[in-house]
């Protein structure tokens, strides 16, 4: 065990699962924000963890189901000339639920800011219902990480180290997460955005047509880079205006 702990492959391998889970969480993490921030403020905390237990609970559970994940890559059944898998489902599916949730998300938000503020009640969700969303949805993000897993990694016990830390790390940022996205409501519409593009390449994925997820990764960087600005500079305007406000008065 002493051996197997000193080794440096296997920190090394260790520390890059770990990297590469929270990386791959990161759309998993907004959505789970999203849904939680239509629960009642005092079962968010609870939502949160059990989302992300969820997630952790569903790639473990993955990596001993080895025989069933290769099962899932041999055709099922074929439409025309195209091989249809388990995992191609799996994909369409979750995709498609993943797009139908953001726009309904982005539609109620555009009707929530449309109201006037006598108006404004909010609709909380079902803690349930939201669970099972977010249950739902990590099969779908579970399936990258848990083959990436698999295919850079020997050792089973590093994996689910690797797993463990990383809904760890995400557990930990998920609250502020979800706190800055339902502070700006343009950084929501615009997680919700990223939600319909992974949508978009998840159903891309199902029919076989590959869409770079680091021309995914770094659009949805970039974006957020320019939204940070906005954000800075609307900040400054707003503090200007109050000066000129208070010099003028």
């Amino acid at each position: 065990m002493m051996e197997f702990l000193a080794d440096p492959q296997t920190w090394l391998a260790f520390i890059t699962l770990a990297l590469l889970e929270i990386v791959l969480g990161i759309d998993n993490l907004i959505f789970i924000a999203i849904l939680v921030g239509r629960l009642p403020p005092a079962r968010q905390e609870t939502a949160r963890i059990t989302g992300l237990t969820l997630a952790m609970a569903t790639r473990i559970a993955l990596l001993y189901s080895i025989v069933w994940l290769t099962r899932l890559t041999t055709p099922w059944f074929h439409v025309g000339e195209q091989a249809v898998t388990g995992r191609d489902l799996i994909l369409f599916i979750g995709g498609l639920f993943l797009l139908m949730k953001s726009v309904l998300e982005i539609h109620q938000a555009m009707e929530g800011a449309g109201k006037s503020h006598n108006q404004s009640g909010r609709a909380y969700s079902g803690f349930v219902m939201t669970v099972i969303q977010i249950a739902v949805i990590d099969i779908v993000f579970s399936l990258d990480s848990v083959f990436t897993a698999v295919g850079l990694a020997k050792d089973i016990s590093i994996m689910i180290a690797a797993i463990i830390a990383a809904i760890l790390v995400m557990m930990w940022v998920s609250k502020a997460v979800g706190a800055f996205i339902e502070r700006h409501p343009t950084i929501k519409v615009l997680a919700l955005s990223f939600l319909i593009l992974i949508g978009v390449a998840l159903i891309a994925e199902a029919v076989h047509f590959d869409i770079p997820k680091g021309y995914l990764y770094f659009a949805m960087a970039f974006a957020v880079a320019v939204e940070m600005v906005n954000i800075r500079l609307r900040r400054l305007l707003d503090s200007k205006k109050k000066v000129d406000e208070a010099d003028g008065g």
